[in-house]
């Protein structure tokens, strides 16, 4: 395939690149965060995992479901400053300030205490997320209309997401270092309050710096006055089916939920098998070495993998460059087996090349994909809808998110692991690592079948993209 050269009026600056990425480094560092925190509930609060994986799933449920009414509301609001804009900012300060308040959590409370206050202040932490990270998902779709430069947005803002996982790990270090606190909660207490505010200067950079698309029929949007809430709550259940009647949009988060489903399921086992395989439960000898494992993969996402499928997704095509890092991925999860050797703990860094493109690639290039998919729809519906695909599609992302989370803590009990105990049965273990790396390949499997029979090539996507300039002329950003 021998790629057409992107017009220089398509072309995203560079300096609107970084202030998107900006933002998804803040809705990632938030996700990252959570990930690493949630140790501190089993670990250090002695909470039942079973309780913890409630913990993560059920505010997860309900950001879910607002998802798709702030996609609605979002794709449809008319103020001078544009759709999305206002909405990442009051959305970044709300999520950041729960974000705050959610982990000051004592161990002197009781379980059921601590429980239902965390539970509590997540359904703020996460409707503001919910605030946040649609509209900005929406913005990315309307960036650009060229089918190549998507790919190279997305590639940017994954980038600079990966400084998220990259930085994560070590607050574990940081959170069980005895010379900086008196126990792990203080830890989290503290440091929850630098993770927030750094998370909302830079969530609100795309508001600030980034321009939108104008709309171009303005009169197809809908009224959000409240007297309009009944004929908008029929538009917007229309919405949601002609959403999810889009054969290849369904594809993509079909795919999207296997590949995330799986890697949240496991994405805190790596922690417990270094720590209690290699280490036999002593947190002290584990150092930093899951700090390192975390690192080592975000930096292999951001300096091999984003540039590798970015390249294959110009030459091959984006499902096809979806296939092959997943494929490659799967390598490196079988790895995983020898990686985590006691008797050689560098071999727990041979399969991060590998296991490293399936994240990499899933989230640059379906991304990517479903802004063209906005473009069909655009073509077959006559309206722009960006921020309800955006949310739709991270709806399935977070219903993976809340069957993960509450699957991990489903297998950890399953497997036999003991929050009680700092020295875990060998059968728990080998358990354990069976688990680390059936799920994820199975998941991936999955991902690849469903996606196989994707058909909006790059050719489709200039035909459509050439139907809707005939129609309507072209786009134009403020």
């Amino acid at each position: 395939m021998v790629p057409y050269n992107t017009a220089r009026e398509d072309i995203v600056p560079v300096g609107q690149k970084i202030a998107f990425g900006s933002g998804h480094l803040a809705n990632n560092l938030f996700n990252a965060s959570l990930a690493i925190f949630s140790v501190v509930l089993v670990m250090s609060l002695g909470m039942n995992p079973i309780l913890a994986g409630l913990l993560g799933a059920l505010p997860r449920l309900m950001d879910a479901l607002t998802d798709p009414i702030m996609g609605f509301i979002s794709d449809n609001t008319k103020s001078k400053w544009g759709r999305r804009k206002p909405y990442i900012l009051l959305g970044s300060v709300i999520t950041g300030i729960s974000f705050m308040v959610m982990w000051q959590l004592n161990p002197e409370n009781s379980q059921t205490y601590n429980f239902f206050y965390f539970l509590g202040v997540s359904f703020f932490f996460y409707l503001g997320y919910t605030i946040f990270a649609t509209p900005l998902i929406g913005l990315g779709y309307e960036m650009t209309p060229d089918y190549n430069e998507r790919t190279r947005l997305m590639a940017v803002s994954q980038f600079m997401s990966q400084a998220a996982w990259m930085l994560a790990p070590w607050f574990w270090v940081i959170i069980y270092n005895e010379s900086l606190y008196d126990s792990a909660p203080e830890g989290a207490r503290n440091l929850s309050i630098w993770v927030g505010s750094i998370c909302m200067i830079l969530g609100v950079m795309p508001a600030f710096f980034n321009k939108e698309m104008i709309v171009p029929d303005q009169d197809k949007m809908k009224d959000l006055s409240r007297k309009n809430i009944a004929a908008n709550t029929k538009y917007f259940f229309r919405g949601i089916v002609l959403t999810l009647k889009n054969k290849p949009f369904l594809k993509l988060c079909g795919a999207t939920f296997f590949i995330f489903n799986g890697f949240q399921t496991i994405s805190q086992f790596a922690f417990f098998i270094i720590v209690y395989y290699l280490f036999n439960g002593d947190t002290n000898a584990a150092g930093t070495w899951p700090a390192w494992f975390g690192t080592a993969s975000a930096i292999g996402t951001a300096f091999l993998v984003i540039p590798i499928v970015t390249k294959l997704s110009v030459k091959f095509g984006k499902k096809n460059a979806f296939i092959i890092a997943t494929l490659i991925s799967i390598i490196g999860y079988v790895l995983k087996w020898w990686g985590f050797d006691p008797d050689n703990l560098w071999l727990m860094f041979m399969p991060i090349p590998f296991l490293s493109f399936g994240i990499g690639g899933l989230f640059t290039l379906m991304m990517s994909m479903t802004a063209d998919v906005c473009d069909l729809d655009e073509l077959n519906n006559g309206e722009r809808r960006e921020g309800m695909f955006g949310a739709v599609y991270w709806w399935m992302v977070k219903l993976g998110i809340a069957i993960a989370m509450l699957t991990s803590g489903v297998v950890l009990h399953l497997v036999g692991f003991d929050e009680s105990i700092d020295v875990q049965s060998m059968e728990t273990l080998t358990n354990l690592r069976l688990a680390d790396i059936i799920i994820p390949v199975v998941t991936a499997i999955m991902a690849i079948i469903i996606v196989w029979k994707y058909d909006i090539t790059e050719g489709k996507a200039l035909a459509i993209r050439k139907a809707l300039i005939t129609r309507r002329g072209k786009v134009k950003h403020q």
